[in-house]
């Protein structure tokens, strides 16, 4: 029986949605695939956005919460991503 998979996204009332898929290559877990490397990929720039915002000892309090903001919602993602594909590790490489 093919495993659930947390997929990137949420519905529009912000509920988990998940993919039941018998294998990796089918076009929705490859449209997966490609949305959690863009959510990566846009973490690493909001990670280097904030830590400029936090090495500028000028930034208002508007910025930083801006950058705060965005980090969040990065990190966000990323745990999304994580339990996503702590998941889908099998069985035999866990420990």
């Amino acid at each position: 029986m093919a495993e659930l998979r947390l997929l990137p996204w949420t519905s529009p009332e912000g509920k988990p949605c998940y993919l039941s898929a018998d294998h990796d290559g089918s076009r929705l877990s490859r449209l997966a695939d490609d949305v959690e490397a863009a959510q990566l990929r846009s973490g690493e720039q909001v990670l280097a956005g904030a830590r400029a915002v936090l090495a500028d000892e000028t930034a208002g309090e508007r910025a930083v919460r801006f950058a705060l903001t965005r980090a969040g919602e990065s990190l966000e993602e990323v745990i999304r991503i994580a339990h996503s594909r702590g998941a889908r590790i099998p069985a035999a490489y866990e420990r």
